[in-house]
């Protein structure tokens, strides 16, 4: 079957391939997650919860492109939301690419393209 497939110039691929998706990344190349317990545009993340989830700041002034929003934060400081919906890395990722924080206690999802 294998023989068949690359003679007609199909591809197999596993289960899901297809269906992959490339997480949005800020600085650093750092994936960007959101949280299920933000709601109206407005962070609920401060703390110890930013400590192991900092926001993704900005300032003012600048621009992302489409979908792309600051929020102010209670400290003042603005932070981008992607779709109303603030965003933030994850401690737990050391390097560039990594997602271990998607799914996190049922809350927290890495933002995809």
């Amino acid at each position: 079957m294998v023989s068949i497939c690359l003679a007609a110039g199909l591809a197999l691929l596993p289960l899901g391939a297809a269906q992959a998706q490339t997480p949005v990344a800020g600085d650093g190349g750092m994936a960007l997650y959101t949280f299920d317990q933000d709601a109206d545009g407005k962070s609920a993340c401060y703390d110890d919860c930013a400590k192991n989830w900092p926001p993704y700041l900005g300032n003012s002034g600048e621009d992302k492109g489409e979908g792309w929003t600051l929020v102010e934060r209670t400290d003042g400081t603005q932070q981008w939301a992607y779709d109303g919906k603030p965003t933030y890395y994850y401690v737990g990722d050391k390097a560039a690419g990594e997602v271990t924080g998607d799914g996190r206690g049922g809350v927290w999802h890495v933002l995809n393209e």
